[in-house]
């Protein structure tokens, strides 16, 4: 492939996983949920910690990503996160079933911001099941120069409807990491997180904060179902500083979500919904 990040839009990968319930189940036990049991419909978002395609340690970068230059572009000498995305839940995943997702890097733009220049890139993926398409989602990944991460944010916090506190350990995030497989070492080896890359100590994953923040959704509102979430990292979030997941209903169709603390929000999105069918 040519190492102009624009030549690889349109690549595609695919992976097929059977949706293992002892996977499952460990997810269950991270998130302090009930275990889920072969033909229970797998609860939004956790399709994360599935469709991992491992790569031995000799395929990996210093920062513990898959090294770039296999299905995502490169770009030498920046660090990569994901920033955020946008998901539609057609129909549930079913645990224990075989599934396949399929992916493609749709669009890479170049843009500036706080820290300088910034690439992006949006990955489109597809699961089916059943050979019934179940999620359409779009990530959004971010190259950047490293840089001091943002701190704090002043921007006000809407008022909560519902709201749960979060106090990440250590634990919470090796966790996480495993299940996801998951080997970027801010969230797990605290010198290099803060001596290499910046942080204030180990990082909160962002797709866990979007899952906590969609799981406080449901919980409060168990008469309704998603339907499509866009949601975006602010700021981060690190290790044994309690946060908040929180939202509030805005019309009959959506909600907007947050995740903050006493430094201000550092994420947000909004969700659709439906009322559930009996």
């Amino acid at each position: 492939m040519s190492d102009a990040p624009e030549d690889w839009i349109g690549r595609q990968e695919a992976c097929i996983d059977a949706l293992d319930p002892t996977l499952a189940g460990r997810v269950a036990v991270l998130l302090d949920r009930p275990m889920p049991d072969t033909g229970d419909e797998l609860a939004p978002l956790w399709h994360w910690v599935f469709f991992q395609i491992p790569v031995p340690p000799t395929g990996t970068g210093p920062d513990g990503h898959v090294a770039p230059g296999g299905f995502l572009p490169k770009s030498e000498g920046n660090t990569r996160m994901w920033a955020g995305g946008r998901i539609e839940f057609l129909k549930p995943l079913v645990v224990g079933h075989p599934a396949e997702r399929r992916s493609t890097i749709q669009s890479v733009n170049d843009k500036n911001g706080r820290s300088g220049k910034l690439l992006f890139v949006t990955v489109r993926h597809e699961y089916r099941q059943g050979g019934e398409l179940c999620l359409s989602e779009e990530q959004d990944i971010v190259y950047k120069a490293p840089a001091n991460p943002r701190l704090s944010l002043d921007k006000p916090v809407p008022e909560a409807q519902w709201s749960q506190k979060v106090t990440p350990s250590p634990l919470l995030l090796f966790r996480y990491s495993a299940v996801t497989f998951n080997g970027h070492r801010i969230h797990y080896d605290q010198p290099y997180a803060v001596n290499e890359e910046g942080y204030a100590g180990l990082v909160v994953h962002g797709p866990l904060i979007a899952t906590l923040m969609v799981q406080a959704f449901t919980e409060a509102n168990p008469g309704l179902t998603p339907v499509r979430l866009s949601y975006r990292g602010l700021r981060p979030l690190t290790v044994d500083k309690a946060f908040r997941v929180e939202g509030q209903i805005t019309s009959q169709s959506k909600a907007l979500l947050w995740a903050a603390n006493e430094d201000g929000p550092a994420h947000e999105g909004e969700i659709e919904f439906k009322e559930k069918t009996q």
